[in-house]
């Protein structure tokens, strides 16, 4: 039995209930955080509340209280013990209200839960889907619980073996994966579409520019075909290297992806609040 934090204190899984009315559950008005753990400590905690409480004012939800949501992340690690990587997801939505658009005046909804996390192999296949984000939605750029369009990509995917879905915006440009960022080599440079492309600004994304370095630039979708090597990113990937494409294959990593994942790895190590 796992304990999971709900709104102001541990309770047993089973007794983790949510109203049917909550506004996350009926319209998907809510945001999260996906967070790396291991042995008890989770990564990048102060970006990733940083991140949560954007999202949480993009969709006019009240702040987050940061002090509170480390001492429900401390609480969960502590109470669930778990071998190797773990995934902390933070959840908070806007409560409970009308059946319908409107908000309600309830407070937020709060859980923070703990579960074990897929072994990331060093290398992966991906698929490009024909669908696009909308680089101008009111939404875009936020980490909100409306994921349908996700879950339908990544769905195509893994009937196609993949383990990700790359897409782009509607100018025809690369965007990001379902639950990553993308990251190509191009005449021996690397880059990454930049924010504006419509693609979420990754925990993992940052650290890479910061750590390792990268151009962001506008990159057509043939580009994931036309680059040398392709890398994906995100909290539980770290760096991923790509092999396939489509029906498209290459030898991964390649150098400069296997020197960012060395970068990336003594970095990570050496601080775990980045």
């Amino acid at each position: 039995m796992s304990r999971i934090w709900l709104n102001d204190r541990l309770v047993d899984d089973e007794h983790a209930v949510v109203r049917v009315d909550d506004h996350g559950l009926t319209v998907g008005d809510g945001v999260f955080e996906t967070l790396k753990a291991r042995g008890g400590q989770a990564f990048a905690t102060t970006r990733h509340l940083a991140r949560l409480t954007r999202s949480a004012r993009g969709l006019g939800l009240p702040d987050p209280d940061h002090d509170l949501l480390r001492h429900a992340c401390a609480e969960v690690l502590a109470a669930n013990p778990l071998p190797g990587i773990a995934r902390l997801r933070i959840t908070y939505t806007g409560g409970r209200s009308p059946l319908g658009s409107e908000r309600g005046q309830a407070a937020p909804t709060l859980v923070v839960a703990l579960a074990p996390a897929k072994p990331r192999g060093e290398s992966t296949a991906v698929v490009t889907v024909p669908w696009t984000r909308n680089e101008n939605a009111p939404t875009t750029g936020l980490k909100t619980t409306s994921y349908a369009d996700n879950v339908v990509m990544l769905g195509h995917a893994a009937r196609h073996g993949a383990s990700e879905a790359l897409f782009a915006n509607t100018a025809g440009n690369l965007c990001e994966g379902t639950g990553s960022n993308v990251f190509v080599v191009l005449d021996g440079r690397l880059a990454t579409p930049p924010l504006s492309a419509g693609c979420l600004a990754g925990v993992s994304r940052a650290l890479v520019l910061e750590w390792v370095g990268a151009e962001e630039v506008d990159l057509p979708l043939t580009a994931l075909v036309d680059a040398e090597e392709v890398f994906l990113t995100s909290s539980l990937r770290d760096i991923q290297a790509v092999h396939r494409i489509d029906e498209h294959t290459r030898t991964a990593p390649g150098p400069l992806t296997r020197k960012a994942m060395e970068i990336f790895t003594a970095r990570a190590a050496a601080d775990i609040d980045p």
